[in-house]
């Protein structure tokens, strides 16, 4: 029975509340039975379909939270009805269309209106002006464009407001100086443009967000842009002037912009530019050929050292494969240090257990994936051997380009005393975490989308994230790496069985899907949410249906700090520099974007994922971010 059924001969009912839990199915038309109901919340839940034309008959309701859900569809005309409603929540669905003008002549709306993170498109309606008693306004990610109505600006009880992450574009309206309890607004990721104006600086804002726009000219000087910390204007390269904290270039005065110089003396120092770039690029070139044909005769000396690398010689830079150099055992065999060369030189040495099913074709995978692709965030392979060893049996091993940082399942999860690697573990800051997670996303863009044929690598997981010295990461271990017949084909159109390891196997695998590059992103996906909340995929807390996925799901956004790994909550000082309140929210909002992209890229269905370009792109935003705060 629906839960709607279950209710409709509860017609006296006036609050229900069923937040956070795991209902599924839609909200049927019988839900206007409940005529006295004041307060409705069955946030985070699975509810679906479209919202019913029937809750326009609710008109006693007060507040309504449906956030979090996968609602679908459009906001019903007949909410017009419901003229007591307080607050209206119906963020983080799959809501879509226009916003109804309907919605705005509910002039009671004052705690709040909640419609972030939809696809809703159009225009916000001049009719927002009716909100007078508003106090919160929350249009952010969706798809709204046009210009901000100067009607807004009867909305003079407004507090908050948040219209991140659409396309509106053109001024902000002058008529907004009227919005004198404004106290934060957030304008970021649009495509907003001219100059930022004068009257906000007279606004009783305590934090003002303008990144990432169009904006140019000179920023003003007070107000709240005589706070550094609670401002954000980065990526409007076009400004300038401010405070000193904030590190613009200088304006040009009027006399300076009006200076004119004579067309002879421009014609010479244009050319003196020319020939200076034309000298600069000929002894770039000069040196560049010359260092290309040394990098090459290194290469061809290491190949032809490393050409043809013996059992003898392996067991002998591994000290016999001693245990004192054992580094790492996977599924196929284990991996050793060892020191080769001429220059002793340290590298990794991964000795194939022949005797294991599915070892020998491991092997030629990993030789095939990796002797033709070139990325600075793939381990890379110098050599292998094919030989026997001093008992007769076969011997397989590859050898690899040393990392001395160990793992990324080291530094999650493990402490000094259990580190085999014996490397100094400490916390990973969130910037650490964010360039590691472009560093990944970067290495499967490029198997992807970059390769002559594409790969797939089926065993995206921490243990197969390595670290250089500088703590660069790199995909290593292609063992079970499969190429895609066709460039512009994202399947594999022969696999066969489950490829990967339990807890970042994509679930289409398990029903007999062919392998694809959205089963990367799948594990892709739960890498990252691995890395937030520092819990493992098969963490015994996910039982019941309750997954990594669905955990960090629904701590968005709210509950972000709740599931967040406790270690890099203990570093926040450290990346931010104090305990400013504005840069505690930036620091959140990294964590609930880093989250969010794990949970898109994680997706049940392989079709809703996102490209892992898209990921990339998100990623690159968060570490603006932090690193805009960190200044």
């Amino acid at each position: 029975m629906n839960l709607f059924q279950a209710l409709v001969n509860c017609s006296s009912l006036q609050k229900l509340g069923l937040s956070w839990n795991q209902f599924r199915g839609t909200i049927l038309d019988d839900i206007s039975s409940l005529k006295k109901l004041q307060r409705l919340d069955l946030s985070n839940n699975k509810l679906s379909g479209i919202l019913p034309i029937t809750l326009g008959n609710l008109t006693l309701l007060n507040e309504l939270y449906l956030a979090r859900n996968k609602l679908q569809g459009t906001i019903p005309s007949s909410i017009e009805n419901c003229q007591n409603l307080l607050l209206l929540d119906l963020s983080q669905n799959n809501l879509s269309g226009i916003i109804p003008k309907q919605l705005f002549a509910i002039s009671m709306l004052s705690i709040g209106l909640y419609l972030a993170q939809n696809i809703f498109v159009g225009s916000l309606p001049s009719e927002v002006g009716n909100f007078i008693h508003l106090k919160e306004l929350d249009l952010f990610e969706n798809k709204l464009s046009g210009k901000i109505p100067s009607s807004l600006a009867s909305c003079t009880s407004l507090e908050y407001l948040y219209v991140q992450g659409n396309l509106f574009q053109g001024e902000i309206p002058t008529s907004l100086s009227s919005l004198k309890g404004i106290q934060v607004m957030d304008l970021s990721r649009n495509n907003f443009s001219s100059q930022i104006p004068n009257f906000l600086e007279k606004l009783a804002l305590k934090n003002l967000n303008l990144s990432f726009n169009d904006f140019q000219g000179e920023v003003p000087t007070k107000g709240v842009f005589a706070n550094a910390s609670a401002i954000s204007l980065i990526g409007n390269s076009r400004l300038c002037g401010g405070i000193s904290e904030l590190k613009l270039p200088r304006c040009l005065t009027k006399e300076e912009k009006k200076i004119k110089w004579p067309f002879a003396l421009k014609a010479v120092i244009s050319m003196a530019c020319v020939i200076l770039v034309i000298i600069i690029v000929s002894f770039f070139l000069f040196y560049w050929c010359k260092n290309k044909r040394n990098d090459n005769s290194s290469e061809s000396s290491l190949k032809q050292s490393f050409l043809r690398v013996s059992y003898q010689m392996l067991l002998k830079a591994t000290d016999g494969f001693s245990l004192a150099n054992l580094i790492g055992v996977g599924s196929y065999g284990s991996v050793y240090k060892g020191i080769l060369g001429e220059d002793r030189s340290i590298f990794a040495i991964k000795v194939l257990n022949i005797e294991r099913h599915g070892a020998s074709r491991s092997f030629i995978s990993e030789c095939e994936a990796l002797k033709n692709i070139r990325h600075r965030n793939l381990v890379k392979i110098i050599t292998s051997c094919s030989s026997v060893d001093f008992r007769g049996n076969d011997f397989r091993a590859l050898v690899y380009e040393f990392m001395p940082n160990g793992s990324l399942e080291n530094w999650l999860h493990m402490d000094l005393e259990t580190n085999i690697m014996q490397v100094e573990i400490q916390n990973l800051t969130i910037l650490q975490r964010t360039n590691i997670a472009i560093d990944v996303a970067c290495a499967l863009d490029y198997l992807h989308h970059h390769c002559p044929m594409p790969i797939v690598h089926c065993d995206i997981k921490p243990s197969n994230i390595l670290f250089d010295c500088d703590m660069t990461a790199h995909v290593g271990d292609f063992g079970l790496a499969k190429f895609l017949l066709r460039p512009t084909d994202s399947k594999e159109s022969t696999s066969i069985g489950i490829r990967g390891t339990i807890g970042y196997t994509p679930p289409e695998y398990g029903l007999g899907s062919e392998v694809s590059i959205k089963g990367d992103v799948y594990s892709y996906g739960i890498l990252l949410l691995e890395m937030i909340t520092g819990k493992r995929p098969t963490n015994s807390v996910f039982e019941g249906g309750l997954n990594l996925h669905n955990y960090a799901s629904m701590a968005l956004p709210d509950g972000v700090m709740d599931v967040v790994d406790p270690k890099l909550l203990n570093n926040v000082d450290e990346v931010l520099g104090n305990h400013n309140g504005s840069l505690a929210n930036k620091m959140k909002e990294c964590l609930i974007f880093m989250i969010k992209v794990g949970v898109a890229c994680s997706m049940e269905l392989p079709q809703e994922r996102w490209d892992i370009s898209k990921a990339i792109s998100e990623l690159h935003l968060v570490r603006d971010i932090i690193l805009g705060a960190r200044t």
